[in-house]
């Protein structure tokens, strides 16, 4: 596996990787995934065998972003790494590709207190909960979004 930072020529792949993993992620058109790229602390892809495996977009505070998840961090914490969103390919799932990309995005953010993101609650993603419970994180609160079709568990995990 090599993570390196997104390109380009990863767009097309990312936003078709997007698509398929909602409702676990929200959509993105391509303007967004741009912004991301312009001013996220972190946006990585991961390939095995030039294959798109998965990708990772992390924020730091400040950055304007107007997610309720992520405001709600900003609201309730000096300093943290967000995890906006992660998702995997279908083929690529137990590999480790979401951990690695974890890690490498906790690793480049030194001197960081926590890593936090959300995870749905309704409708349903038991087994992101489960994965996120086994790397550590605890939730530390949970909110409605989008006019109360979704919730949400906010979660951190101490770094």
């Amino acid at each position: 596996m090599i993570i390196s930072p997104i390109q380009n020529r990863d767009f097309d792949e990312v936003l078709a990787l997007n698509t398929a993993s909602v409702p676990h992620v929200n959509l993105i058109p391509l303007e967004q995934l741009q912004w991301f790229v312009a001013h996220a602390s972190f946006v990585r892809v991961a390939r095995i065998d030039e294959r798109l495996a998965g990708f990772l977009i992390g924020l730091r505070p400040g950055t304007g972003y107007a997610s309720p998840n992520y405001r709600w961090f900003c609201a309730h914490y000096d300093d943290f790494a967000y995890i906006d969103r992660v998702a995997v390919a279908e083929w690529a799932r137990r590999q480790g590709i979401a951990e690695a990309l974890y890690a490498a995005f906790a690793d480049s953010q030194p001197g960081v207190p926590v890593l936090t993101c959300e995870v749905n609650i309704r409708p349903s993603n038991e087994g992101s909960m489960v994965f996120h419970q086994r790397l550590g994180f605890r939730q530390v609160g949970s909110q409605e979004t989008d006019g109360g079709k979704k919730e949400v568990a906010l979660m951190e995990k101490a770094l």
